[in-house]
């Protein structure tokens, strides 16, 4: 594993200034006699995402290392992002007054953008995620930046695998983790913290339909590109960065990975609203859709992290009027 448990806790303790132990609550609604379904609220989190804790890490371990080499000279960061990333490093550069740049789609949602420029990031438009992923990369290659991948960063990941040491903390006897994945970040960083404390833990992660890049390639036996179509879980599409470090963890940790079609991804973001007050985006809805499409078997406690919440007021009208 390039990421290691002793990476995640030391990961905890760098970014424990500003990050919150986001809460965990029964979910009623999603529950079942044989299952007690536990939402992972993530949304609570500064730049309403879990994104912060990788984004964080990650260029908070850089200006140590930039800092022990060469004290003057401050890193200037790139990165691509579907928008929580490009928030949360922009939220986390800030802090550390660090200049950096987003490659980001042009169609993300506006909350997203505007957030990020808000934070003061200088940010560049792309056709799309795949198209801002790789300009970000040339930009770092020419020498100009460095490349914090919204995903396939050790810190990155070490940051979202914070998440996992919550869980082991708040529900010990936990049985299963839901977790969205789109380049897999999230779910191998959970995956490596709850596999070395328990390895019968079930790690299912969740794919949109529109964008399964991850399913398609475990079942070519290598990495494939996919034909990626638009999804109310815009966090979640896009192909994998041909240097991706997230598959082989992914295949690792992880024990199942089932889709979800936009239907379900509807009907768990209104449900979410009418039934557990909550505010969640498309891509943290994933995993709710496929509780509610019966695409994972429930038994004992079974926890779903709800990933994000910055989600167009728009959409949420245009979802709860259908």
């Amino acid at each position: 594993m390039p990421i290691t448990l002793d990476d995640i806790t030391s990961a905890r303790q760098r970014i424990s200034h500003a990050v919150l132990t986001t809460p965990i609550r029964i979910s009623e609604w999603l529950s079942t006699p044989d299952a007690a379904v536990l939402l992972k609220i993530e949304t609570v989190q500064p730049t309403s995402s879990y994104k912060i804790r990788g984004a964080l890490n990650a260029a908070q371990r850089l200006l140590e290392v930039t800092d022990a080499a060469a004290p003057a000279a401050a890193p200037r960061l790139v990165t691509a992002s579907a928008g929580n990333h490009g928030r949360a490093l922009a939220y986390a550069a800030r802090m550390l007054g660090l200049p950096l740049i987003v490659f980001i789609a042009a169609n993300a949602p506006r909350v997203k953008i505007d957030a990020i420029r808000d934070a003061g990031a200088d940010l560049r438009t792309c056709p799309d995620y795949d198209a801002a992923e790789r300009e970000a990369k040339a930009y770092a290659a020419a020498g100009q930046a460095v490349f914090i991948s919204p995903y396939s960063h050790p810190d990155v990941i070490a940051g979202a695998g914070t998440i996992g040491l919550e869980l082991i903390e708040q529900a010990p006897s936990l049985d299963a983790v839901v977790v969205p994945i789109g380049g897999g970040g999230l779910i191998s960083g959970v995956g490596i913290a709850l596999k070395a404390f328990n390895p019968k833990i079930r790690v299912v992660g969740v794919e949109v339909e529109a964008s399964c890049p991850f399913t398609r390639s475990r079942a070519a036996g290598r990495r494939v590109t996919i034909d990626v179509q638009p999804s109310l879980a815009d966090g979640l599409v896009g192909n994998l960065d041909p240097d991706t470090i997230t598959l082989d963890i992914v295949q690792e940790v992880v024990d199942e990975i089932v889709l979800v079609d936009e239907a379900l991804l509807r009907r768990a973001l209104a449900g979410m609203i009418v039934h557990e007050h909550l505010l969640v985006e498309g891509a943290a809805a994933a995993g709710v859709a496929a509780i509610l499409g019966a695409k994972v078997s429930l038994s004992g406690n079974v926890a779903v992290i709800l990933s994000g919440a910055n989600i167009d007021p728009e959409r949420i009208v245009e979802i709860l009027n259908r």
